[in-house]
C-alpha cells in the first residue's frame, strides 16, 4: 500500500512538472516544441483527429489511379492527372486551388537506337520485357529507353568501358593508354554513385562521342538478391531511365535560368544554356549492355571495376557500335497545382508541402507512392477544417511537374513566388518517393531536425512499436548511429524538388521516405504491382507518411513559437568546420580559429534562446505581439545563410551551409569547401569572411530575440 501511493505521487509529480515545461517525458503525454503545456493539450487532440483519417485502402485506390498510365511530363497523362488532383483538392475542402502553367523545355524521343556493328552483330532492343504476373508490363503506350534532355545525334565509334564515369575513370584510362574522345563510352550505375547528368558532363569534357549508361546487377540486379516478378531488385531488362540535364548548375528551364518561364518570359537562345547538354545519351539494361561488354578484348578492368556479370570486363578494344539518338527538346507546357488552408491567425506566414507528380513511366515508387500518401494527407487536413479546425498558419500544398526532366515546375514556381516566399515561407516539406521499404530515412536542415525526432514518438508503426522505436531498430540494423542526435540526416544533396527553397530561397526543408530494398528505379517495373508485391503491400507506410507529413505540418502551423534550434544547428556546422580542417592542407593555409568562434557564439545564442522560450511557454505569459515578433527572427535566419552572389560559378546556389556537388551528393560549406579542395587560399578566405560575417548577423538576431523575451 505504501509502494502504490508512493508510486502514485511520482507520477503525479512527474506529469506537474511537464505540464510546468520541463523536459522530462511522460508515456502520456510527450512535452512539443514550441508550445506552452495547455497548448500542446490542444494540438494532440487535433493530432489525434488528423491521425484518424488517412486510410491504407484510399490510398491504395489512389495509388492504383496515379499507377494506371505512364505519365512523364509534357505527357497528355501527366496534364490530365493535373486537372484530377485540382480537382480532389476542391472536393477535400482546400482553397485557392489553381493550376499554374509553365512552358519549358521538355524531352521525348522520336527515334533512338544502339547497334554492335563488330566483332559481331547486335542491335539493342532498348526495351523492357514484359511478365505475365504483371499486365501492366504488356502496356503498349510505353516508349523506348531514353535519356531525357540528351542531345541529338549519329555515330559510329569503338565502345570503351569507363567504369562508372567519373574523372578517375578517365585517368585511369589515360594510364592505360586510352583515348576516349570521339567514343561511345559505356559507364554503369553506380559505383561509387554519381548522378548521370554529373557522368554525362564528364563525357562530354573527355570529348566523347556518346555515353550509355546500364545497370550492372551488382548495384541493383540479382547480386542483391531476388529480382522481379519474384523479388525487388531488378531484372535483366530493367532499364534505368533518366535526365542528364547539368541542373547542378542551374535548375529549372533551361531557356529560363534563374526566373519563371511564365508567357512572355524572356528566353535565352539554347546554345547559350549551361545546364544543357552536347552530348547523346542513353540508358541500358544489363541484358543489352552484356553483349557489349563480353566481345571487348581490350586490356582487363581493374578488380574494382569488375562487375556482377559472369564474364571479364574490359576496357575496350574490338567492339564497334552505331549509336542515333534523334530527341524532341521542344518547350511544352508543364502544370503546377497548388491549393491552401488558409491560416487563421497567421495567413501571410506559409508551411508549404510538395511532392512532384511526373513519372518516367508508371512511377510505381517515384513518384506516385508520395502522390497517394499527399492525397490522404491533404484529405485529412481538408476534414479538420471542414470540421472547423483551421490551422493557425497557412497550410500550401504543391504537386509539381518536370521534376525528373530538370527540378522544373517546382524551381519556376519558386523563382516566381520568390520574393513572397522569402518573406513568408516558414518550412518546406518535402516527399518524392514515400514508400520504397519500411526504414524512415528522413533529411532536414539541422534546426529543424530535433522536431522529426520528436513528431517520430508520437505516431505508431505498423510493427505496433512508435515510429521512433522503429526507426532507431532500423538504423541499428544498418549499423548506424542510433543517438537522437544522429538519426535525421543533416546533409542535403539535391535530386529533388526541395532545391530550390533551401539553395536558392533559404527556406528551411525537410525530407521524409520510407525506404527498402528497390531495385527497379525509374523503370517501367517500378509500377503498382511492385508497390503491392514487395514497397509496402497494404499500403500501412503509405498511410504512416501521410500522418508523419502532416502531424510536421501542423506542428509548423499551430507553434505558438517556431520550434526550431540552433543550438542544434550550430553544432552542425561545428561538425562541417571540423571535417573541412582534415582537408589536405587545410590547416596549413587556412585559419579556422576565427571561423570556430563565431560558431560557438551562434551555438551559445541558441541555447541561450531555447532557454528562453522554455521559460516563457512555462509561464503563460506569451502574447500575440511578442510570438509574432519572435517568430519573424526564427523565420530570418536562415534567409541570413543567402549569399546574394552565389557560390563562385554557381550564383544560382546561394546557401552557403548547403549545396551538392555535380554528382547530387551533399556538399557542405560549399563555396568554402571547394576552395580548399581546389587550393585556392585567397579564395577559401573570402568564403571565410562570408560564413563569418552569417554566423554574426544570425548570432546578434537570436541575442535580440532571447532579449526580448527576457522583458
Amino acid at each position: 500500500m505504501l509502494i502504490d501511493r508512493g508510486l502514485r505521487k511520482l507520477m503525479w509529480l512527474i506529469a506537474m512538472l511537464a505540464m510546468a515545461g520541463s523536459p522530462l517525458h511522460v508515456l502520456a503525454q510527450e512535452r512539443m516544441s514550441g508550445f506552452s503545456a495547455p497548448a500542446a493539450k490542444s494540438q494532440a487532440e487535433i493530432e489525434s483527429k488528423f491521425k484518424a483519417i488517412p486510410s491504407p485502402e484510399e490510398a491504395r485506390k489512389h495509388h492504383r489511379y496515379l499507377t494506371a498510365v505512364p505519365h512523364p511530363a509534357g505527357s497528355q497523362r501527366n496534364n490530365e492527372l493535373a486537372r484530377h488532383i485540382a480537382e480532389l483538392w476542391k472536393q477535400q475542402g482546400w482553397e485557392d486551388v489553381v493550376l499554374r502553367r509553365y512552358d519549358v523545355l521538355n524531352s521525348f524521343p522520336r527515334e533512338v537506337s544502339v547497334q554492335m556493328i563488330s566483332p559481331v552483330s547486335y542491335k539493342a532492343s532498348l526495351r523492357e520485357d514484359p511478365y505475365d504476373a504483371d499486365p501492366d508490363t504488356k502496356y503498349s503506350g510505353v516508349r523506348s529507353a531514353y535519356t531525357g534532355l540528351s542531345a541529338s545525334g549519329e555515330v559510329t565509334a569503338p565502345v570503351v568501358y569507363a567504369h562508372s564515369g567519373n574523372p578517375e575513370d578517365y585517368d585511369l584510362l589515360r594510364k592505360h593508354g586510352i583515348d576516349v574522345r570521339g567514343k561511345i563510352v559505356l559507364v554503369r550505375y553506380s559505383n561509387p554513385y554519381s548522378y548521370r547528368g554529373f557522368k554525362a558532363l564528364t563525357a562530354e569534357r573527355e570529348g566523347a562521342a556518346a555515353m550509355i549508361v546500364y545497370s550492372d546487377p551488382q548495384e541493383d540486379g540479382y547480386k542483391r538478391g531476388k529480382v522481379f516478378p519474384n523479388g525487388p531488385w531488378g531484372p535483366e531488362s530493367h532499364i534505368q531511365r533518366g535526365s542528364i540535364t547539368y541542373d547542378f548548375i542551374v535548375p529549372g528551364d533551361p531557356l529560363t535560368p534563374g526566373w519563371a518561364s511564365v508567357e512572355g518570359a524572356k528566353r535565352i537562345p539554347i546554345e547559350q544554356a549551361v545546364s544543357l547538354p552536347k552530348i547523346m545519351a542513353l540508358p541500358m539494361s544489363w541484358q543489352d549492355a552484356r553483349h557489349f561488354l563480353e566481345n571487348m578484348d581490350g586490356p582487363e578492368a581493374p578488380k574494382d571495376w569488375q562487375g556482377g556479370l559472369p564474364i571479364k570486363y574490359r576496357l575496350g578494344g574490338a567492339v564497334t557500335a552505331h549509336v542515333k539518338v534523334d530527341m524532341d527538346n521542344s518547350v511544352k507546357p508543364n502544370y503546377v497545382v497548388e491549393a491552401r488552408i488558409r491560416g487563421s491567425e497567421f495567413p501571410d506566414e506559409w508551411i508549404v508541402l510538395g511532392n512532384h507528380r511526373d513519372a518516367w513511366e508508371f512511377g510505381g515508387v517515384d513518384p506516385s507512392s508520395g502522390t497517394a500518401s499527399m492525397l490522404e494527407m491533404s484529405r485529412a487536413l481538408g476534414e479538420l477544417t471542414k470540421q472547423g479546425i483551421r490551422p493557425k498558419r497557412t497550410i500550401v500544398i504543391c504537386s509539381w511537374d518536370g521534376e525528373e526532366v530538370g527540378l522544373t515546375g517546382s524551381t519556376e514556381w519558386g523563382e516566381q513566388f520568390a520574393d513572397e516566399l522569402k518573406m513568408k515561407a516558414v518550412a518546406y516539406i518535402n516527399v518524392d518517393s514515400s514508400a520504397s521499404g519500411p526504414d524512415f530515412q528522413p533529411d532536414a536542415v539541422a534546426s529543424l531536425a530535433p522536431l522529426i525526432v520528436e513528431v517520430s514518438r508520437s505516431l505508431d508503426a505498423p510493427s505496433g512499436k512508435s515510429l521512433y522505436e522503429e526507426w532507431k531498430a532500423s538504423m541499428k540494423r544498418e549499423h548506424k548511429d542510433t543517438k537522437d542526435s544522429k538519426l535525421v540526416d543533416t546533409r542535403i544533396g539535391s535530386g529533388s524538388d526541395h532545391t530550390v527553397f533551401l539553395n536558392h530561397l533559404g527556406c528551411p526543408t525537410i525530407g521524409l521516405t520510407f525506404d527498402g530494398p528497390y531495385g527497379v528505379y525509374h523503370s517501367v517495373y517500378d509500377d503498382f504491382y511492385w508497390m503491392n508485391q514487395f514497397g509496402d503491400p497494404g499500403y500501412r507506410y503509405h498511410t504512416l507518411m501521410s500522418k508523419v507529413w502532416g502531424v510536421l505540418a501542423l506542428r509548423l502551423s499551430n507553434a505558438q513559437i517556431l520550434p526550431f534550434d540552433f543550438a542544434f544547428y550550430a553544432d552542425n556546422i561545428r561538425q562541417f568546420v571540423e571535417e573541412l580542417q582534415k582537408k589536405k592542407d587545410a590547416k596549413q593555409h587556412f585559419d579556422f580559429k576565427p571561423l570556430l568562434r563565431r560558431v560557438a557564439e551562434f551555438e551559445a545564442e541558441g541555447r541561450r534562446l531555447n532557454q528562453a522560450i522554455e521559460r516563457q511557454l512555462a509561464s503563460g505569459k506569451l502574447n500575440r505581439d511578442l510570438s509574432q515578433r519572435l517568430n519573424r527572427a526564427i523565420k530570418q535566419v536562415e534567409t541570413n545563410w543567402l549569399n546574394p552572389d552565389g557560390i563562385p560559378g554557381r550564383s544560382w546556389f546561394k546557401h552557403i551551409l548547403y549545396a551538392a556537388r555535380y554528382t547530387y551528393a551533399h556538399l557542405e560549406l560549399p563555396g568554402l569547401t571547394e576552395a580548399i579542395e581546389r587550393s585556392d587560399w585567397k579564395a577559401a578566405n573570402e568564403q571565410g569572411k562570408i560564413l563569418e560575417s552569417a554566423l554574426n548577423k544570425n548570432a546578434a538576431l537570436l541575442g535580440s530575440a532571447s532579449a526580448q523575451l527576457g522583458k
